[in-house]
């Protein structure tokens, strides 16, 4: 019932259960008169009678009865209620989800992951991949609560933190003749298979190719990039990745990396809504992107 009040509930079961309203004052530390607005507050509400005299013991009226018989309902639900929110509170339960690349997703939000859940076990954190723009609208939307995106990003209702520098790598078959050091002239004539159109990562790509006057003969276009590596170690041709995915793991045939002349790199940020609430879970999550992407760049 709306405005129902535990402070007065718990009053009337002292009062029933220990027979007095100087016992119940005695128990909570109150004053007689205390206890006893307290009581006619509740059957004001109630709009019944909940305490009748037997003799010098205080007794429950019918309704009394009936209302004290789920006393201890209402105080397990309660009960029940809090331990939840304070599982939210201290950052041990609760759902968390999460948006970001296929490279990300693959090769860093693993270890991040892991460490979660090993320090949070009812911790829940969903992950979801998709291309900058689609985590962008999905966190201003709320269907998602933090993102690990490819600048650049914009929006008005959301807080970018750049956290991590992830520079560009050329990758050829391990038994290709290439130069130690890749310019956008030497992929001129050679078959590229690059990532999916539509994406940061593809477009910071092409515009490095463009910028030194190279179209690039792509024969390729996916979306995995483990299924890029694969194909440029079969033979295929060559490819630039985020140095991210080709740092770790493994390919069926072997491959080698070349830097790149210039310099290119991409720049991932943590994306969250200004307004988000920052409960003790998210902020969790946080945290260990932010610490993770320190390791990953000092590594």
């Amino acid at each position: 019932m709306r405005g129902l009040n535990l402070d007065q509930m718990h009053a009337f079961a002292d009062v029933i259960e220990l027979g007095s309203f100087s016992a119940a004052a005695a128990r909570q530390n109150l004053s007689q008169p205390a206890i006893s607005q307290q009581i006619r507050q509740l059957e004001d509400r109630l709009g019944v009678r909940l305490i009748e005299r037997v003799g010098k013991r205080a007794m429950p009226t019918p309704a009394g009865q009936a209302l004290l018989d789920r006393v201890g309902e209402i105080d397990a639900s309660v009960q029940n209620a809090l331990d939840a929110v304070a599982g939210f509170a201290s950052g041990t339960v609760g759902q968390v989800r999460i948006g970001t690349g296929a490279t990300a997703c693959i090769y860093f939000l693993p270890k991040v992951l892991e460490q979660l859940q090993r320090r949070f076990p009812k911790l829940e954190i969903i992950v979801r991949t998709g291309n900058t723009s689609d985590v962008l609208k999905s966190i201003e939307e709320n269907s998602l609560d933090i993102g690990l995106v490819t600048l650049p990003a914009s929006g008005r209702s959301l807080d970018i933190v750049p956290v991590l520098t992830d520079p560009f790598v050329a990758i050829f078959p391990d038994g290709m003749d290439v130069p130690d050091l890749v310019r956008p002239a030497d992929l001129a004539d050679i078959p590229l298979v690059l990532y999916e159109r539509g994406g940061q990562t593809r477009t910071i790509v092409d515009d490095w190719l463009r910028a030194a006057g190279v179209a690039g003969h792509s024969i390729m276009e996916l979306g995995s990039v483990e299924a890029i590596k694969e194909l440029v170690g079969a033979g295929l041709g060559a490819t630039i990745l985020p140095a991210m995915g080709a740092r770790l793991g493994r390919t069926q045939f072997p491959i080698k990396t070349r830097k790149l002349a210039p310099d290119l790199a991409r720049s991932l940020a943590i994306v969250v809504r200004r307004d988000k609430v920052m409960g003790s879970g998210l902020r969790e999550v946080r945290n260990g992107l932010i610490a993770a992407a320190r390791d990953w760049t000092g590594a």
